[in-house]
Parts: structure tokens; sequence; C-alpha cells
């Protein structure tokens, strides 16, 4: 049905024209994004507070379903280092049973978000406020990885950034040397490892040595066997036990999963269409995001959105169609069934190691940098808090409050530029007006004509009261060309200016009314107050119709 093209799977449209060449291709993509995605998995995972494996059931369960149903030909769906903070904060408040909650709500808000068309509203939300936050959460994530990267003999690591620092000093005589060195290994590898190869990960070479490395060496080093019991099998089916006092707690942790994952998961989106010329449905990408959490939650899973690193390794190999989505969690899926014990190997610095890799590589510190020196000051301030309330408080306090500083902030812009010039008529035969010479059009005598600039909107402040003191005075003519938009306050201005037109016994005309200015009057019932035929299509027009009022 037409109606429903907007939240129609990309799966759905490219296979018409699927052949095994295709096939091919997106097979040995999937299998390749899902080398890399193993490890990210696990490390995310632990990073998180949960353990390894649930990592991997995001990564196939979510993974599986955004791919099959989502906007996009080639994203790859699973967990990602944006939500390492944000879980490990509702886990440590909450538990795991808030965040399964949670979880489940984020994808029931993002299938609404999907169904509502809200998919192109994210476009929406400032470049400050996304480029803060995500540095807010790299420096969380990298705060997250120095226990284990160095080896720390502590107990577990507080949530808040400050007690973490804190914990870190009072503990930083129990460094473990050797488990830095395979920490700086690690750390290393993946730095110079790309000069070598661009299609295997170094991430993936990172733990090859340093296991093999710790295992061979028998190096006193804490490994994921040491702290965790790994399940291998089938993701376990289960359904929580909601309540509605639980809802209600995990109603705003769920919002801010839900906007970051449609952020991310959009981004994401945008930045492989133009690897491969094509065009995303940001709404079914949404409602795939959605139900993708949903079932992450019933499976043991954590949050997932596209992620935007291996989208684009996706692309790089040769994916063209969400098959190779499908065939990297199928792939992982056979890994976690018969390969996942021998993750208990993998020493516990090596995944601190990769996360602080992921942490620089995320983190947008140069474009930071570059929009402190040259965004305006407005900017800068929502930009700088944004950050400094993510990294301090949480990301739910950053947003909201960086949402509506810079909502302010953009109305005071508007106002800034909002304003209304008068047209002086010709002070005598041959002399042109002043204000752009009034488009070389000659004035009435008993008319005033006033320009507005700018959106007439409860932010702009406009006085539009100035012509009462003229005298001799029987028509006045507002002139709205630039005036793209109008709210109820603009309408209560533009009625008080009628009210005292009409006890003045001034005619009110206006001229060159925008569409959505004339929605506005028009459902309000102004325009049958003012008069149609006061409404005139131009300037010449207005002035025309001056002309013949005594």
């Amino acid at each position: 049905m037409k109606q429903f093209d907007y939240i129609q799977p990309k799966l759905f449209s490219v296979l018409k024209d699927y052949d095994a060449q295709q096939f091919t291709k997106d097979a040995v993509s999937g299998i390749i994004v899902a080398i890399i995605a193993l490890p990210l998995s696990i490390a995310l995972a632990i990073a998180s507070g949960v353990n390894p494996e649930q990592g991997l059931y995001t990564a196939i369960v979510a993974g599986f379903f955004i791919s099959l149903l989502g906007g996009s030909r080639v994203q790859i769906g699973g967990p990602t280092a944006a939500f390492v903070v944000i879980i490990y904060g509702i886990i440590a408040e909450y538990g795991f049973d808030g965040l399964v909650a949670a979880t489940l709500l984020a994808g029931i808000i993002m299938v609404l978000m999907g169904l509502l068309r809200i998919g192109n509203l994210i476009r929406f939300i400032p470049k400050t406020i996304t480029a803060g936050f995500t540095l807010g959460i790299a420096v969380g994530i990298l705060a997250g990885q120095l226990k284990d990267f160095f080896g720390l003999q502590m107990g577990a690591v507080p949530a808040a950034f400050p007690e973490k620092l804190a914990a870190y000093a009072a503990n930083f005589h129990t460094l473990q040397p050797l488990t830095l060195l395979v920490g700086l290994a690690a750390l290393l590898i993946q730095i110079f490892w790309p000069r070598v190869s661009q299609r295997i990960p170094g991430s993936l070479i990172a733990i090859f040595l340093t296991t093999a490395a710790v295992q061979l060496l028998h190096l006193p080093v804490t490994t994921i066997g040491d702290l965790y019991t790994i399940q291998a099998g089938l993701p376990p089916f289960h359904v929580p036990a909601l309540s509605f006092p639980l809802v209600q707690r995990m109603l705003a942790p769920a919002m801010t999963i839900a906007l970051l994952a449609s952020i991310e998961s959009l981004l994401s989106a945008v930045v492989s269409d133009g690897m491969i010329g094509d065009r995303h449905r940001s709404n079914a990408e949404l409602v795939a995001q959605g139900i993708g959490n949903i079932f992450s939650a019933l499976f043991g899973g954590i949050p997932a959105t596209g992620a935007i690193a291996r989208t684009a390794a996706n692309v790089r190999n040769g994916a063209r169609t969400p098959v190779a989505g499908m065939v990297h969690a199928v792939t992982l899926l056979l890994i976690l069934l018969f390969l996942m014990p021998y993750a208990s190997l993998i020493p516990m610095t090596t995944l601190a190691a990769i996360l602080i890799m992921v942490a620089y590589n995320m983190s947008g510190w140069r474009g930071f940098v570059h929009m402190v020196r040259k965004a305006p000051g407005s900017d800068v301030l929502v930009l700088v808090l944004t950050f400094l309330l993510t990294v301090f408080f949480d990301l739910v306090i950053a947003i909201e409050v960086g949402m509506v500083l810079a909502a302010f902030l953009f109305m005071k812009r508007m106002s800034d530029i909002a304003g209304v010039r008068e047209w002086a008529a010709p002070a005598a035969e041959g002399e042109t007006a002043l204000a752009e010479k009034t488009d070389l059009r000659r004035v009435p005598e008993h008319t005033m004509v006033y320009e507005i600039e700018g959106p007439m909107f409860f932010g702009a402040a406009v006085d539009y009261l100035e012509f009462t003191s003229q005298r001799g005075k029987r028509v006045l003519i507002l002139r709205m060309r630039n005036v793209p938009a109008m709210d109820i306050s603009g309408l209560e201005s533009l009625e008080e200016v009628y009210e005292i037109c009409r006890r003045e016994k001034i005619t009110l005309l206006l001229s060159h009314v925008n569409p959505q200015p004339r929605q506005v009057m028009e459902r309000a019932g102004f325009l049958e107050a003012l008069g149609r035929e006061n409404l005139c299509e131009s300037i010449s027009a207005a002035l025309r119709r001056a002309a013949g009022i005594s």
C-alpha cells in the first residue's frame, strides 16, 4: 500500500534485480564485517557492565533485524561506543532489569517515531550538541578503561566521572607493569597495523597477538575468563517483568537511548548514502532500529544502533544490499555457537586498548577544536556546555540543556534580524524616497508604508505602533514579503495593529503575505475581519488601492 511506502524496507527494493554476483560480494563483506564486529561487541559489552556474550547477542539479533527491515541498503547495526556510558549508568542505578526495560521502551519509542514520520526532524538537532556530547561520551569511555589498561587492583569503577578519577588516583600505586606493557602493545598494533593491511582490522590482530603472548609466556595478566563466565549457545529469550512504576522510572533513560540511537543510525545512513550514491528512508530506518532494540532486549542484548565504522567497512568491502548485514549477523551467531569459549583467553587490558582507540576515533576532537576557534560565541557556549554536562553529569541532562539553550539562542538571533523599516514619501517632485528609493514607487501622501523584516514570533519584539503619532494618515500598508513565518504571538501583534487602525479610522492593507503567515491568518479568521480586498498580492497593488481610498 502506497501510504506505507515511507517505511518499506530497502531489502524489498533491492531484491528485484539481485543476482549471484552481488550475493557473493555481500556475503564476503558480511563475513569481514563480522570479524571486525567480534572484538568490538565483546569489548563494548564488558565496558557497559554486562557479560561479553551479551554484546554478541546484540550484534546478532539487533543487527539482523536492522538489516532486514531498515531503510538503508548497507547499514550495519549493533552495540556502539556511544551507549557505553549510558548503559553503565543505568545498570549501576537500576540493575540489568532496568536496562532491559529501558531498551524495550526505547525500541517502542523509535518505532512510533518512524510511524509518525519524525525521522526527518532529527536533522534539526544542532551540530554543536552532537559534537559536544560525542566528545563527552568519548572522554567517559576513555576514563572507564583505565582500570583494566593499567591493571589497577581495585573494586568496581564508580559511575560518576569525578569519583572515577578519585578512585584511580587512590589506587594508582597498584599498577601492574606487565599488564600495562600488554595494553600498550595492543594499542600500538592498532595504530600501526593499518599501514600493513586495511582489510583486516588492527583490533583483531591485537587480540590474536596479545592473547598468544599472555598464554604462551604465562604472563600474570587478567583475562576475560578470570572475571566472567562466558556462555556459548543461542541467545536466551526472556520477557521482562514490567510494572508501571518501573516504566515510569525508565522513561527518561529510554528517551535518551531512543534519541541517541536515532541520531547515530541516521547519521550513519547519511554517510553510507554518500559512499554508494543512494538515499535512505529515514522513517523506515527508525522503525527497524526500534524493532531491533525490542528484540535485543528480549534476547538478552543491550541497546543497538547503526555503527558508522562498521557500515563504512561494509561498503568498502563491496556490499550494496542489506543481505551483507544479515550475513554479518549469521556469521557472528556461528562464532557464538562454536568459538566463544576461546574469548575467555583475551586479556582485559587488550579490550581496554581497543576501546581507547574507539574513543579516540569517535571523539571528533579536531572538529570540536575547530568549532571552538571559528564558531560564534553562542555556538561555542552550547558546544562546551553540552560536553561538560555529558562528562560530569549525564547525557540526558546534556541533551535537554543543550537543546533548550540552542533554541533560546536561535530565537535571539531571529529576533535580532527582525524589525520594521518605514518607507518615506518623496520630498519633492523628481526626488525618490529613502529606504531603497521606495523601489521607485510613489507613495500617496495620506499613506504610510512599513516593511516588516524577519519572522513574526514570540521572540521577535517588533514595534509596529509608531505610526499612530503621524497625523493626517488614512492608510497603513504593511509589506510582508520578508516574513517567512508567523506564530500566534505574531498574529496577536498584527491584531493589535488592526485594532489601533480601526479606532483611528485608518485602513490597514497587507501586501505580499507569504503562504505560512497567510494560513495562520486564515485559520484565525483575521482575513475576514481585515477584509480580503485589503490583502494585496504586491506592493504595487497595495499602493494603487491606497491611492483610491479617500
